[in-house]
């Protein structure tokens, strides 16, 4: 999958990918009353609601991004009515042709790990029939168990061809708190960033590794030696815009390739119409608002790549 993932990159010149985290105030009202009118301000017409949005938005810009990753935490707030609407946008979008990178954070042992594993990339066996559960091709790890709880998702890696994005430094402010700390007069993120490259080495595609990893915009300083550490890792790179993170701050993200990362937007592209540089496209008009946005992200990142 990390084979496809780079083609499909390169296909369309755009290392970002689109952060589906649908809120409800970020739904245009002519969507949210219908899905109550057909269902009730019930938890069901709250996921319908979400689901009729993360449609109109994947249909917009589907051609412009090779990926999308639905956060699951967004959907889960509305119960099983929510995560059928997670397994439905997970479906459509790759019914589009797109990656789905499942951000699920999952970090647990043994056999706790290989279920999370299955669920999200693998396949459950039951009686003669095997199944998969949610079926992305891709989801964030959470490493702070050690290798018992990344090697269950790297044996489904295997088996299935998919990936999974280890959390190294993430982008909120109090990252720090555990992620700086020293060990050995080293920061601990530079240690997990060896650790990841450790575990990717072991399943390569062609050019990178099944394995990468999550590094925020925010700290260009620190991406740019995590960069060195892990030559063969894709980035997944969260925190551009909204949370601060810049174009130009980006740039040693990347490989002399000009590959190796992947630059997320969330609600800079999902809720760009309440933005107002878009307010001119209108709620009824959500999702073309989107799809400018989309261009204007891929404009931004190129130009600071400059290509």
């Amino acid at each position: 999958m990390i084979n496809k993932l780079v083609q499909e990159i390169q296909k369309k010149n755009a290392p970002v990918v689109v952060g589906l985290d649908p809120m409800l105030g970020y739904v245009p009202a002519h969507i949210q009353k219908a899905a109550f009118e057909e269902y009730g301000e019930t938890l069901e017409g709250a996921a319908e609601a979400i689901w009729q949005y993360n449609k109109g938005i994947v249909d917009a810009v589907a051609d412009l991004v090779p990926a999308v990753k639905p956060q699951i935490a967004m959907y889960e707030q509305f119960g099983i009515p929510g995560l059928n609407a997670f397994k439905k946008t997970v479906d459509y979008c790759k019914g589009k042709g797109l990656i789905v990178i499942g951000d699920v954070k999952r970090g647990d042992i043994g056999s706790t790990s290989a279920a999370y594993a299955t669920a999200h990339l693998g396949k459950v066996t039951v009686g003669s029939r095997s199944y998969a559960g949610f079926d992305e091709d891709f989801s964030t790890v959470n490493p702070y168990l050690g290798s018992d709880g990344i090697n269950p998702f790297i044996k489904v890696c295997r088996e299935e061809k998919k990936g999974i994005f280890v959390l190294v430094k993430t982008s909120n402010p109090s990252s720090g708190e555990l992620q700086d700390q020293l060990v050995n007069g080293r920061p601990l993120y530079e240690l997990v960033g060896e650790k990841v490259a450790q575990w990717g080495a072991g399943c390569m595609g062609d050019s990178y590794s099944y394995v990468g990893c999550v590094v925020g915009a925010t700290y260009p300083e620190i991406g740019k030696v995590l960069r060195r550490l892990m030559p063969k890792t894709y980035i997944l790179v969260p925190g551009y815009g909204a949370q601060g993170g810049k174009a130009e701050d980006l740039v040693h993200y990347f490989n002399p390739d000009g590959l190796g990362a992947l630059v997320n937007s969330s609600r800079g592209i999902i809720a760009a119409y309440q933005k107002e540089e878009y307010a001119q496209f209108g709620e009824e008009h959500y999702a073309e608002a989107s799809r400018q946005a989309v261009i204007d992200m891929i404009a931004d990142i190129n130009g600071a790549l400059g290509r």
